[in-house]
């Protein structure tokens, strides 16, 4: 027994320990702790959230409709590459979300159906029109949000954001909350970028070529674009490169002409790092294909070698060297006039990936904590003089009994506070809620079990039969109630978002918290007080 006791106090002891460990980040003596302590510590404690700290609140729009047509393409190319590996000599062309194909024939029909079986097959003038279903591109547009979502969670993740809020609002929008950024331009920046990176072939072979001007003011595009859009051939676009003059400072952009067709785009990436240029000391990105990346990257460069490939990103040509060589193991450079600032967020984008479509910023605001410095001064005082009264109030009804409940009531929120500290949680106000709501329950858990103890206690028993009969009693009760509020906080983790989210992971660490202290903390101080002792009376 004695034995079982001290196991007890010491397994009680390391916890508490524990907890003040994770908890010591967020109080000032984590300043004066050594230096190897500070950066071996697993975690920077608990976080607040938006509502108490402030910081930015952005919503986004996916463009769905261009994620359905960015399906729609990607599916074209890769039949165009089937087609050709085939021999088959029929041109493809997609236009809106249908796929024509010119000339169509039973072979060509069977080659669609092995390989994109879910496609709907018609034709018209000698042509093959395929076109996905409205359920395959509905997916399309669900899968692209859950993908966008997953891409900024990326993106934030790697500028170092603590505790982002990411959720999916209404069909197309994404809500990011940024709590202690007041600025967030340069995370709107990385975040709103589509990341499309292609490689497409220059056209030098058109006679427009040698007629496009070397370069163009900024601003001037849309009326150049009117201007020579209508003149190049129909397989053709025309594309800008930012060039900035290092001396004067002045931008101007260089106009390309290239295959609509992209040989390669960004999805087969592996890696993506900053390196610096040793002979002209400056940085560029570089890019490393996964092992089918690699092989096409192989191919492309084998192909057309002497031909300059245009390395493009979200429209913008970063640069178009020519192929000099077959080009093995699938790396690649981006070169441009970076800043090292502007070549490490390039690296960011492409390693956390593109997006399945354009983002738009729709809503950008500032937000300060949602309660003043005024209320959360009050709101605390409340809150120390509302414990106080329950303190009192058990000390005077239970007398010793009521101090050991108001000890295990102190150990429930040491345990609580250095939970949420280990998970690196963030704090919200329904979170706060959450915490008030399991301390009430480890109120209400103690005066269970004492109501219970008194009757054994009327019917004649000893203070210490008394003990043990009355948490035999309680416990199933006490275990009942609690594990319904635990499948309550389950439903609202699994179902609920942001804050509703933060309620339960709170409620769930106070109900568990409060299952350890009221059962074993106060039942082991019980035990301690009469282990080996046979006492006459009981303080309850």
């Amino acid at each position: 027994m004695r034995k079982s006791i001290y196991l007890r106090i010491v397994l009680i002891v390391l916890t508490v320990l524990v907890a003040v460990i994770f908890f010591l980040p967020n109080t000032p003596l984590f300043d004066y702790m050594p230096q190897w302590w500070k950066k071996n510590m697993p975690n920077k404690g608990i976080v607040l959230g938006l509502d108490l700290r402030g910081g930015s609140h952005l919503i986004f729009e996916v463009d769905l409709n261009r994620a359905r047509q960015i399906t729609v393409e990607r599916i074209g190319m890769h039949l165009q590459n089937l087609l050709d590996k085939k021999g088959l000599k029929s041109s493809l062309k997609v236009e809106g979300e249908k796929i024509y194909i010119h000339p169509g024939n039973d072979e060509i029909k069977k080659l669609i159906r092995e390989n994109y079986p879910d496609l709907s097959l018609s034709e018209k003038e000698n042509s093959i029109v395929a076109q996905l279903p409205e359920s395959a591109l509905k997916k399309v547009e669900t899968n692209s949000v859950e993908q966008a979502i997953e891409v900024i969670r990326n993106r934030i993740d790697q500028l170092g954001v603590s505790e982002p809020t990411i959720h999916r609002q209404g069909e197309n929008e994404i809500v990011v909350q940024l709590p202690g950024v007041k600025d967030p331009r340069k995370a709107v920046e990385i975040i709103g970028k589509t990341a499309q990176l292609e490689f497409k072939l220059l056209d030098e072979e058109t006679p427009l070529w040698k007629e496009l001007p070397s370069l163009i003011k900024v601003g001037e595009e849309d009326d150049f674009l009117k201007q020579w859009s209508t003149k190049i051939p129909e397989s053709d676009e025309i594309v800008f490169q930012k060039i900035v003059n290092k001396e004067t400072g002045e931008v101007y952009k260089r106009p390309y002409i290239v295959k609509k067709e992209a040989l390669l785009r960004g999805d087969l990436l592996a890696e993506a790092h900053v390196s610096i240029d040793q002979r002209f000391n400056e940085p560029y990105v570089s890019l490393r294909f996964n092992d089918a990346g690699a092989k096409i990257f192989e191919d492309i460069t084998a192909k057309y070698v002497k031909h300059r490939l245009a390395i493009i990103l979200d429209g913008n040509v970063y640069s178009a060297p020519v192929i000099q060589e077959r080009i093995e193991g699938g790396n690649a450079q981006i070169t441009g006039s970076f800043s090292l600032e502007e070549a490490k967020d390039l690296a960011i984008v492409l390693r956390a990936g593109a997006l399945p479509a354009p983002v738009k910023l729709i809503q950008n605001v500032t937000v300060g904590p949602t309660l003043g410095k005024d209320s959360i001064e009050a709101g605390k005082m409340a809150v120390i003089i509302a414990a106080l009264f329950v303190a009192l109030f058990m000390i005077f009804y239970y007398r010793l009994s009521g101090l050991i409940a108001d000890l295990a009531l102190v150990l429930n929120i040491i345990l609580l506070i250095g939970a949420l500290a280990a998970l690196n949680a963030t704090l919200t106000l329904p979170g706060i809620a959450g915490i008030a709501l399991a301390i009430g329950m480890a109120v209400d858990s103690n005066v269970l079990m004492f109501e219970r103890i008194r009757e054994e206690l009327r019917l004649g028993k000893t203070p210490k039969a008394s003990i043990e009969s009355g948490y035999k009693k309680a416990f199933w009760t006490i275990f009942d109630s609690h594990i319904t509020t635990l499948i309550t906080a389950a439903v609202l983790f699994h179902f609920g978002s942001g804050p509703i989210k933060g309620f339960a992971v709170t409620l769930t660490l106070g109900v568990a918290i409060n299952l350890f202290t009221a059962l074993i903390g106060t039942k082991t101080v019980f035990d301690f007080i009469y282990i080996g002792k046979e006492r006459k009376s009981l303080s309850i």
